[in-house]
């Protein structure tokens, strides 16, 4: 089996994980089964820097505040700003002291020196303004859609005034109360202020796609393109908001679903200007139905990955990533009978293979699914083999 699964394997490069692919597809999704490891972002690195210069690609999105990741855009594209503060500022998830991160914005903006504005690369979030225990207020991207819309359109056709916003707003802290995670009855989301501002937001994003012939003889395609981020970022906070404030069974999976919902029509909207390379947790970029156990549940829900494949189809591509060792959080070798057991033989470092190719390899052996002794890593379920495009292994991970 050993010998097999060698002739398999193939070294990890952007030629080779796009020698798998029929097309160059316009969404190439790499998935990491956990974060903060320094071996896989280098990677993730290294694969873009490649995308970039040798086939074309100019956009990246990671799993990150899609606002805050305009800061860090706005200096890759065009210098402003500084390194120091777009890498403090421009990352969600607490995501701003990993070196690989502050390398990556480095190496875009030297990438982007001198060159035409339309050949500069670009940087996206594509995750909401949201952590892992509370959501972000509204405020920004609802007035920042008012603002647009007010500086273009004809005052009478606002369904409201900027300070109508700002009243049914009130104070950031009642949106991002941190005690709402774990007791609905904490959350502002349900309010009568917050289901005005819902009905709000709906008709201002109405207005912009109404307004669309007269608002691409007045603005200009990069204003525009952020007005609708601004909308898709407005109406699923509010919505986030809402199912915070749910006391039914179903609220933590609603919470999920709107979320990886954000995701995707984020994805969706980057696909369209070009092709983007897209790096992510599996969980967020796989086609199947993802699974997970958060507050004692288990949830269900489609991912990002599924939402966007669904509408993109062959012009979606994703490659997952499993890994064998991550000894600083007590990840030992795996287990033999695993997929991850029987890639761990190989010799390389990482490696690349054909999932089809891998699938008939181990069709006789039925690897067992790993169960990881730590809850940041998810192991790599080998029945999902029939729905990637590519899988890497990496041998041995360290963390940041």
């Amino acid at each position: 089996m050993a010998t097999d699964l060698k002739d398999l394997a193939h070294p990890v490069d952007a030629a080779a994980v796009l020698r798998l692919l029929p097309d160059r597809p316009r969404l190439l999704a790499v998935g990491e089964p956990t974060h903060r490891a320094d071996t896989l972002l280098d990677l993730r690195n290294e694969l873009f820097r490649q995308l970039a210069e040798e086939h074309g690609y100019r956009t990246i999105a990671l799993e990150t505040d899609c606002l805050a990741g305009l800061l860090v855009d706005a200096y890759v594209t065009t210098g402003a700003g500084t390194l120091d503060d777009v890498v403090e500022r421009g990352f969600g998830h607490g995501w701003n002291d990993l070196p690989a991160n502050r390398e990556l914005v480095r190496w875009m903006r030297q990438f982007n020196e001198n060159r035409p504005q339309e050949d500069r690369l670009r940087f996206a979030g594509f995750d909401g303004p949201l952590e892992i225990t509370a959501a972000e207020s509204p405020r920004q991207p609802l007035t920042a859609l008012h603002a647009f819309l007010a500086a273009h359109v004809d005052a009478t056709l606002l369904p409201c005034t900027a300070q109508t916003l700002d009243d049914l707003l009130g104070a950031d802290a009642r949106w991002t109360e941190p005690a709402a995670m774990r007791d609905p009855a904490r959350s502002f989301g349900r309010s009568p202020q917050a289901r005005e501002l819902r009905l709000l937001a709906d008709e201002l994003t109405e207005l912009l796609d109404e307004q669309a012939p007269h608002l691409a003889a007045v603005a200009p395609p990069e204003d525009r393109d952020r007005a609708h981020l601004y909308a898709r970022t407005a109406v699923g906070l509010l919505r986030y908001h809402h199912w915070m404030a749910d006391a039914s069974p179903g609220r933590l999976a609603r919470l999920v679903g709107v979320r990886d919902r954000m995701m995707a029509d984020n994805l969706h909207a980057l696909a369209a200007r070009g092709p983007v390379f897209t790096y992510a947790h599996n969980s967020h970029l796989q086609r199947e139905r993802t699974t997970m156990t958060m507050g004692g549940a288990s949830l269900h829900w489609w991912s990002a990955g599924a939402l966007v494949s669904a509408r993109l189809g062959e012009e979606y591509a994703f490659v997952a990533t499993a890994l064998g060792t991550i000894e600083h959080q007590g990840v030992a070798a795996p287990p033999p009978d695993t997929l991850e057991g029987l890639l761990h033989v190989l010799p390389e470092p990482r490696t690349v293979f054909d999932p089809r190719a891998l699938a008939a390899a181990l069709a006789e052996t039925s690897p067992a699914l790993r169960v990881s002794p730590w809850f940041g890593y998810a192991p790599y379920d080998p029945a999902h083999l029939a729905s990637v495009d590519g899988l890497v292994y990496v041998r041995d991970v360290h963390g940041s």
